[in-house]
């Protein structure tokens, strides 16, 4: 299909997109920006929060990785759905009580002010290195698909992406992203749709029969019962628990569309049935996995992982089917990116800078500065994708994983620390602990080989990280007691 036909819709869809964000973005203020003046719709909030959940890589490395791992990823899924009710019966009960714009305010609250700025810029790191690993994938393969025939160099069409993020986001905020995110997973789950329906006509074949062909395949296996195995059931539910937990309850970028929902019972209901869609279509993404790779057989396609779907959509399919692809494929990448970008400035103004707190900048002044941080952390953005370009991954979903394994861990521990213990911390050593707790991970996971053997630890070092920090703020804490005693 023409590159520029193609290009011809992308612009399109961007046009749809800048059009919302106009009618959403109007009379915005930083409280919009922010919170979206705590009056956004749970359904809206719920469907919009799938695609950021989803995101390009599991469009993209989801499906190509069901020839390695068959259906295994379904078992971290299941965690998914325990830690989706986690957050709504622990967490957002507490961020509602207090009243929270940034949910790194409670570590203040519980910890000290150095925990609370440690908490924060690890959230930065963890979003930064997370979402541009997102960006880079689906930036790469609308590179490979259109901009390259136009000669357009690689770090131009990431500007040309980001530049189109800026422009729907820079006066609505979340405001105007709950509504964009909402359009953006209707067309990221309509082109899934459509593209397994696709596939099954073409190949006459109905759900029982896929499922029975993957079978015979190896594809549709879901539970691993081999405890050396990295994708041992208990260890990918257990580690599916903790990355809801950490990367959605305590993610600065996911809650605070949740804490932008009016009452603690919608947010509830908001998240709860988040988790119950995101398993739901995970398992579709799944399926078109099995399903792309007998496809991939019967069509002589040799291209494998991240590649396989790009392929087959652009190269192997009707024309109609590869415009939907990009165009799912873009709404996808636009929920993880946008908010990413939205939410890290709100976190830099709010929690690094004091913003909100300080009475002497104008609500003028205020907006300016935001809009300045807002293109400094879009500038930020083009760098990593570089980054990436230049490592250029089979896989961007291990890589991200395994990322963060190593930044929220800290953060798992601060705040368990703080829920499950009235202990005391030593605030100033606070980020000695949370930088020594993945130090200690890399060099378990560098070496586990030698230290446990055939045992595998895979995603689950994210609990052994979290673990580890909790261990060391128990050691610079005192309890209520001695905290008393000394105080006399």
């Amino acid at each position: 299909m023409s590159p520029l036909l193609l290009f011809s819709f992308v612009i399109g869809y961007f046009l749809i997109l800048l059009g919302v964000a106009w009618h959403t973005g109007r009379n915005s203020n930083n409280e919009s920006f922010f919170i979206g003046n705590r009056n956004s719709n749970w359904i809206l909030v719920a469907f919009g929060m799938l695609g950021t959940s989803l995101s390009g890589v599991t469009f993209v490395s989801v499906p190509g990785a069901v020839a390695k791992e068959s259906f295994a990823y379904f078992q971290v899924t299941i965690g998914y759905i325990i830690g989706y009710i986690t957050i709504a019966y622990v967490l957002l009960p507490l961020y509602y009580r207090l009243n929270l714009t940034s949910i790194y305010d409670y570590l203040k609250t519980r910890l000290g002010f150095t925990s609370y700025k440690t908490g924060a810029f690890i959230f930065i790191v963890s979003r930064i290195m997370g979402a541009t690993a997102r960006l880079y994938l689906v930036v790469n393969i609308l590179q490979d698909a259109i901009l390259q025939s136009f000669h357009v160099p690689f770090w131009a069409t990431t500007i040309i992406i980001l530049l189109m993020i800026l422009l729907y986001t820079f006066e609505g905020g979340v405001k105007t992203i709950v509504w964009t995110d909402t359009l953006q997973t209707t067309c990221m789950l309509a082109g899934l749709i459509i593209c397994v329906v696709y596939i099954m006509n073409n190949m006459h074949m109905g759900f029982a029969d896929s499922i029975q062909a993957m079978n015979e395949k190896g594809f549709s296996r879901i539970f691993v019962t081999d405890p050396n195995s990295k994708l041992f059931f208990v260890k990918q539910i257990i580690a599916g628990i903790f990355i809801t937990v950490t990367m959605t309850g305590m993610d600065q970028e996911m809650m605070q569309k949740n804490i932008s929902v009016k009452t603690l019972k919608d947010s509830k209901k908001n998240v709860l049935s988040l988790g119950f869609i995101l398993a739901f279509a995970i398992f579709i993404f799944l399926f078109l996995g099995g399903l792309l790779y007998l496809y991939a057989a019967h069509e002589n396609v040799t291209e494998i992982g991240d590649k396989l779907f790009p392929a087959i959509a652009l190269h192997h399919m009707p024309h109609i089917v590869s415009v939907i692809f990009i165009i799912a494929l873009i709404s996808a990448l636009f929920p993880s990116a946008d908010g990413a970008i939205t939410a890290l400035t709100s976190t830099f103004c709010i929690d690094i800078l004091g913003m909100q707190r300080n009475t002497k900048m104008s609500e003028v002044s205020k907006k300016k500065m935001r809009q300045r941080i807002h293109l400094t952390f879009a500038f930020v953005f083009l760098l990593f994708v570089m980054v990436y370009k230049w490592i250029d991954n089979q896989s961007m979903i291990g890589i991200i994983l395994k990322v963060a394994s190593y930044t929220y861990g800290p953060l798992l521990g601060l705040f368990s620390f703080g829920i499950l213990t009235k202990r005391k911390v030593k605030d100033i050593l606070v980020p000695v602990v949370c930088i020594a707790a993945p130090t200690i991970c890399f060099f378990i996971d560098k070496f586990q080989k030698e230290i446990f053997g055939s045992f595998e630890i895979g995603i689950e070092l994210l609990v052994i990280n979290g673990t580890l920090t909790f261990i060391g703020l128990l050691l610079v804490s005192k309890s209520e007691k001695e905290t008393k005693n000394q105080a006399r």
